[in-house]
């Protein structure tokens, strides 16, 4: 695998800080943080007795779960306008030997940063991204048959709110795993948040990525 594949431009060639993330994806990962945090907390609110008590007015809370989870989509879908979104997308959707080598060191806990070869998204990145985003496409797919009821079958509706509670369940907890993560690297977040990180980090961190 090329390892020049996995970059983007540089603020500077001579700059202690490389160019991560542009304005666009700073803004994608964002909206979409902010309607998933909105899909989130009403949840809570319809599905835990004591946030339900506190906050009332439930069918409220319903349409402000079923227009954001409508919604959760739309920021990525206006992301693809960016070049360097979709150069990311592709980033993330490929998964060469390097990435192997990235989760045999993670599942031994080898947190040697020489064991864990990455480009510009490392192999637990990539899978979080892929399960999320096929788990968005479910919650949406099982949520429109809730709430839509003329659409299908009593069985179907049954099964979709089955498949639907747990696997929100299971979003819950591994946003909390991503969210953990994200606080225990304050240089990624100033990534996303700025679009720059050091060139320390990217070296330490991301090894194969050439910015």
């Amino acid at each position: 695998m090329n390892p020049r594949a996995d970059g983007v431009p540089a603020v500077s060639a001579h700059s202690s800080r490389v160019r991560r993330f542009t304005r666009a994806e700073h803004w994608v990962h964002r909206v979409t943080a902010a309607l998933m945090g909105v899909c989130v907390a009403t949840a809570a609110c319809l599905y835990i007795p004591q946030f339900a008590e506190l906050v009332g007015r439930r069918e409220l809370v319903v349409r402000v779960h079923e227009l954001a989870g409508v919604a959760l989509p739309l920021p990525v879908l206006a992301g693809l306008a960016s070049r360097a979104f979709r150069r990311d997308l592709g980033f993330l959707n490929r998964f060469g030997p390097h990435d192997r080598v990235w989760l045999k060191a993670a599942l031994r806990r080898d947190k040697d940063h020489a064991s864990r070869p990455a480009g510009k998204f490392n192999a637990g990145q990539k899978i979080y991204a892929a399960w999320i985003a096929g788990a968005t496409l479910v919650m949406l797919g099982t949520g429109l048959l809730m709430w839509f009821t003329h659409l299908a079958p009593l069985t179907w509706r049954t099964s979709a709110t089955f498949v639907h509670d747990w696997l929100a369940l299971t979003v819950g907890i591994v946003l909390g795993g991503h969210i953990g993560m994200a606080l225990g690297d304050p240089e990624a977040r100033r990534g996303l948040r700025t679009g720059s990180v050091s060139r320390q980090w990217a070296d330490r961190e991301h090894p194969l990525w050439r910015p």
